[in-house]
């Protein structure tokens, strides 16, 4: 009977003890960079913030933090969306090449006909040839657009990954990782000296990531990613 109580006491100890010894990494990060903000320690806020911030602060706290959100790596994903889309822009170049070509040799025709039968008959070819060449150029600026649009994204992500990871790695796989990224929303209240108090609110996210191939982990820090304004 005393063991069975001793081990329901050591349950309850347990469940009591563990949440507040869970780790609370924005605390610590957070002190780290406004400290280094204090000292003017610009390798030390590059190191914390991808997109570092100094204001002219006297004080800061923080007023809430969300609850962790834990999601699947997307850059493998975002990897493939731009591969897809690179590959559908280079097959688009074809077409809309030979579709110029072709309304390039109808106005050639056009301009070395003699006749006003053969100018008219050419005039006819070009509006026709024109139409083909817009839309195979419209299809090719989408495109483009798209491309744009996908390699921006993945890179974003690239750049975020490394950042937590360690951005003096070289890792040649790194869009090839898979694993969770968890992430917090954090706000925080600063002063300082020029306009008082400006609420702000920081997203925080470590990557935990895996080499599948090669059976290698890959555990990030967490890290801020940029401080936006509130008011």
């Amino acid at each position: 009977m005393r063991k069975n109580t001793l081990f329901v006491i050591g349950l309850l100890v347990a469940f009591l003890v563990i949440p507040g010894c869970s780790p609370k990494p924005e605390k610590g990060l957070l002190a780290r960079y406004f400290n280094a903000v204090t000292l003017n320690d610009n390798d030390t806020m590059s190191s914390i913030a991808l997109e570092p911030f100094q204001p002219d602060m006297t004080a800061w706290s923080i007023v809430s933090i969300s609850a962790e959100k834990i999601e699947p790596a997307k850059l493998p994903d975002l990897n493939k969306a731009e591969i897809e889309v690179k590959k559908a822009h280079d097959a688009q170049i074809g077409p809309t090449i030979d579709a110029d070509t072709l309304l390039k040799d109808a106005q050639y025709e056009k301009d070395t006909s003699r006749s006003a039968a053969g100018k008219a008959a050419a005039q006819r070819k070009i509006d026709e040839l024109q139409a083909k060449y817009d839309a195979e150029n419209a299809k090719m600026q989408a495109l483009k657009k798209d491309y744009n649009v996908a390699k921006a994204a993945a890179a974003a992500e690239e750049e975020m990954t490394m950042f937590s990871l360690d951005p003096r790695l070289q890792l040649p796989t790194v869009r090839e990782l898979t694993g969770n990224v968890h992430s917090k929303d954090v706000e925080v209240t600063i002063t300082t000296k020029a306009s008082g108090m400006k609420n702000y609110k920081l997203t925080m996210k470590q990557y935990l990531l895996k080499d599948e191939v090669n059976n290698i982990p890959h555990r990030g820090r967490w890290v801020i990613l940029k401080f936006e304004p509130l008011s």
